[in-house]
């Protein structure tokens, strides 16, 4: 028996699934706060980028860079996020996140601390409804390149 703890991103989505390869899903973070959530999670168990060859190393970047040009292009937000922090999930995962000037904690990170209420809901503040936003970040992905949808 190992005395590593279940890995959840192993275990479960990550996320409401908007996309999935073989080597690769997209998922949107069930975030009340910031609802153009997206996770980009590598689907077998590596801890690192540099533990993927170079060419799956293009295939996640290149998910990660399309998931955000899909919510520039829809939500014109004020900036995007990237992380790959794998603190506490040591599984590859990188945050794709809208930012908005008006979201509680802007400009400081989502796991920061809130600077302000934000009335309405954040998601009521979004130009579409999230399941056109998951529509549009799927086609984006989906127009990628047989050797990088995996």
């Amino acid at each position: 028996m190992s005395d590593q703890p279940a890995c959840e991103l192993c275990a479960a989505s990550g996320g409401l699934p908007v996309h999935r390869t073989l080597d690769w899903r997209v998922v949107r973070v069930a975030d009340a706060a910031f609802p153009a959530f997206y996770r980009v999670i590598w689907n077998t168990h590596v801890a690192e980028f540099s533990d993927l060859d170079t060419s799956r190393r293009r295939a996640c970047i290149e998910a990660v860079a399309a998931v955000e040009q899909a919510l520039r292009q829809s939500l014109a937000p004020t900036k995007i996020n990237l992380a790959s922090l794998g603190n506490v999930v040591p599984h590859l995962h990188w945050h794709v996140i809208a930012r908005f000037a008006w979201d509680s904690h802007f400009p400081q990170p989502v796991w920061g601390k809130a600077q302000r209420s934000v009335e309405p809901a954040a998601e009521a503040r979004l130009p579409l409804a999230l399941a056109t936003l998951d529509t549009r970040v799927a086609a984006a992905l989906h127009e990628l390149s047989p050797a990088v949808r995996g």
